[in-house]
């Protein structure tokens, strides 16, 4: 029984210096209800209570803004729209462009100075 209370004596003790620091070093803005000397004293004097009611009431929340996506200027296509154009992805290929790409593969297989080196691959 003796260590539960030693327990929860340390902890009334860590949440009051917490809740006294915090209190001391919040912005005056984030303050609500009562002055900040009340909130000092009323944690200070009420070993459990007074720290949960500054954390629970005293304090207001900080209202966090929206995460936006942040684009470099490469990406963006506004920017490189005012630098001379947005580039596009290239075109998909059509059929003509299919048989220009065969023919020049076939050019390339039956080039006269691979045929010596054939046997060896």
């Amino acid at each position: 029984m003796a260590r539960v209370l030693v327990f929860a004596v340390i902890a009334a003790a860590v949440l009051t210096v917490f809740a006294v620091v915090d209190c001391a070093l919040t912005e005056r803005a984030r303050v609500r209800a009562l002055p900040r000397w009340a909130w000092l004293l009323i944690a200070l004097v009420l070993p459990v209570i007074g720290p949960l009611l500054w954390l629970v009431i005293g304090r207001a929340s900080v209202r966090r803004r929206p995460m936006t996506r942040v684009i470099g200027p490469d990406d963006d296509p506004a920017f490189l729209r005012s630098h001379g154009g947005v580039s596009s992805p290239p075109a998909k290929p059509d059929a003509a462009r299919w048989q220009e790409l065969e023919q020049e593969l076939a050019n390339l297989d039956s080039d006269p100075d691979d045929e010596g080196d054939s046997g060896r691959r």
